[in-house]
């Protein structure tokens, strides 16, 4: 047997390397490549969209918008025209998830920190509250590069329309106060086109990692 063997040995290890070649070929060949959603107003949770829109279901566009960020400095969608860029909503006085989700975006910030296509937008959800030089010293204590991150401040009923009706991820206040809003934990993925590409839970590790593999997809994907 180890004389048959030892004879055949060539061709063997040939055939050996020739199957894993193949079936390598054909795993890769019948693997689902990776795609992103694009997200509309329908595929979302109905108590994070403003009902004037619930009923979109193609075409959905992230809005021009007009807010001032940590250095005084207006920010429109003309600093983000041609970006990728993640948003989330909140406030620098919460005590709950605001803190860590603000240290997880820190780290994307890392990530991409020297790729000027990807950028960070973060806005409070109590403009009362959170001035421009309130918003500075929040900037200041985690770090916030100001060239690709603003947090951003402006009237109650804009940044409404924008968390309701643009980005879908602010659920409804109290009744009886206009514009009030009760922000969650999501970060939201704006390619390029505006469109919303993903959402993710801002607290969780291995939700930050799964954005910073889309953001990258999403940055190969251009290139084609």
């Amino acid at each position: 047997m180890k004389t048959i063997l030892y004879k055949y040995r060539k061709f063997l290890t040939g055939f050996l390397v020739f199957s894993a070649i193949t079936l390598s070929f054909f795993y890769t060949a019948l693997k689902p490549a990776k795609t992103l959603p694009i997200f509309n107003p329908v595929d979302v949770n109905p108590e994070l969209v403003d009902s004037t829109v619930q009923y979109i279901s193609k075409y959905h566009t992230i809005t021009d918008f007009s807010f001032t960020n940590q250095n005084g400095k207006t920010i429109t969608q003309k600093d983000y025209e041609g970006k990728i860029y993640v948003v989330d909503f909140f406030f620098t006085t919460c005590g709950s998830i605001c803190p860590k989700m603000t240290t997880n975006l820190v780290d994307v910030q890392k990530a991409f920190l020297n790729n000027s296509k990807v950028m960070l937008l973060s806005h409070t959800v109590f403009p009362e509250i959170d001035s421009v030089s309130v918003l500075k010293k929040y900037a200041k204590t985690y770090g916030v590069n100001d060239n690709k991150w603003n947090l951003v401040t402006g009237g109650k009923k804009e940044i409404y329309t924008m968390a309701r009706k643009s980005y879908l991820v602010v659920k409804l206040g109290k009744p009886d106060q206009l514009y009030d809003m009760v922000h969650t934990g999501n970060f939201v993925l704006v390619d390029t086109k505006r469109q919303v590409r993903g959402f993710y839970e801002g607290t969780e590790k291995e939700e930050i990692q799964r954005l910073i593999d889309d953001i990258n997809w999403l940055l190969e994907d251009g290139k084609k």
